[in-house]
């Protein structure tokens, strides 16, 4: 068996503006055919592989990857003994977690972003079915063209000049890593506080972490019922609802199709299911349904917002937290016509500022938080005071 491969000579590497992965996985097949699907894109090459962690920490050193797709189930070495160690070498490493669909590893890949990973992604049942591998595929290579640009970012803003293992120079066309301009960025004045009846929160990358500050924080400040859609597989949404139970001392559940919403509880959206609902102020109903993914993704935040804005109107206040994409940006429109609250976490404290970045630059924001502030700014909004 391979342990580790160094790969350097790619003609896209000439400037060091591709990506710099690193594969890290037992298995020689899921190794070839990530390395494989990664170095197609032009702005992203795969330094090496490894077969498990130990193997993964002697390369690190060497090759100085930007981003490592890390393994949780390895011989030797598993991933999230690895994790901490490669943080370690380099604390802006963008670690992802590759996990097949269990519960033991979807608890697994929770506690692996607690402790420094970016992200985590879900492996296909099979390479061989069409529609799994290239939504894997597509999700992967956006993952780490997101978590990427992100770390060269916040490398650009600390003024690090990042010293990287020479490559050789080859004359073939290749794409660079773009650089993005910082856009200016209005607030909405709200003529009037809305009264406020229900929370809706959207994430993507980024969003477990967030959502643990933030339900923490939350914990016995407001009595409303709050509905998160964060975009992740099932199995893993059934896990992130116990763990929110855990810290915010209330119901967390799996949104259940027909019932009824109540107050001190708090509905997650099911993997692979849109959580909406029905009904009006009073008695409202939890509607689950499997239509089309919206942005690429069931559950999707834009149905969930729109729902809530047919039912509560402007008495939904909403917070769109770190991911990538614009996903929640149409349904935070809507609620912001209408003179609802929405409330986008900053840059900064953003794994991702994608779907934020999106709600903010439209305009649509009364308030653009770090993280640690969202908190406080609900509970005044829910009492009726300003932020």
């Amino acid at each position: 068996m391979i342990q580790a491969e160094t790969i350097e000579q790619s003609p896209k590497s000439a400037s060091g503006d591709p990506y710099r992965v690193m594969v890290v996985d037992d298995s020689a097949v899921i190794r070839g055919f990530l390395s494989r699907w990664l170095d197609a894109e032009a702005d992203i090459h795969v330094v090496a592989i490894a077969s498990n962690g130990a193997v993964a920490l002697r390369e690190f050193e060497r090759v100085r990857p930007e981003l490592v797709i890390l393994d949780i189930e390895m011989p030797e070495m598993d991933g999230l003994t690895a994790l901490p160690k490669l943080v370690s070498l380099d604390p802006d490493v963008q670690v992802i977690m590759a996990s097949t669909l269990t519960r033991r590893n979807a608890d697994v890949s929770l506690k692996a972003l607690s402790m420094g990973a970016a992200d985590y992604i879900a492996k296909p049942e099979s390479t061989r079915v069409a529609d799994e591998k290239e939504i894997f595929q597509r999700g992967l290579v956006e993952k780490v063209r997101a978590l990427g640009a992100t770390r060269r970012s916040r490398d650009r803003t600390a003024g690090k000049v990042v010293s990287r293992p020479a490559i050789v120079p080859q004359q073939t066309a290749r794409k660079t890593v773009p650089v993005t301009a910082k856009i200016p960025l209005a607030l909405r004045q709200l003529s009037k506080i809305p009264q406020i009846k229900a929370i809706a929160i959207g994430a993507s990358t980024g969003g477990p972490q967030a959502l643990f500050k933030l339900l923490a924080e939350l914990k016995d400040k407001t009595n409303l019922p709050i509905f998160i859609t964060q975009h992740m597989p099932a199995t893993f949404t059934t896990i992130l609802a116990e763990h929110l139970t855990k810290i915010y001392g209330k119901d967390c559940i799996e949104a259940v199709d027909g019932e009824r919403v109540q107050d001190n509880r708090v509905y997650v959206a099911p993997g692979n299911w849109h959580l909406t609902v029905r009904g009006q102020i009073g008695n409202v109903v939890i509607k689950l349904n499997q239509e089309a993914p919206e942005n690429y993704c069931r559950p999707s935040v834009d149905p969930m917002l729109r729902s809530l804005h047919s039912v509560y109107g402007t008495h939904v206040l909403t917070t769109i937290l770190t991911g990538m994409g614009h996903d929640g940006l149409e349904g935070c429109r809507k609620l912001a016509e209408s003179g609802a609250v929405v409330i986008g976490q900053d840059e900064e404290t953003s794994v991702v500022w994608g779907m934020p970045g999106a709600v903010a630059s439209a305009g649509l924001c009364t308030n653009i938080l770090p993280l640690q502030k969202i908190p406080g700014a609900i509970e005044n909004f829910v009492n009726g005071r300003p932020a």
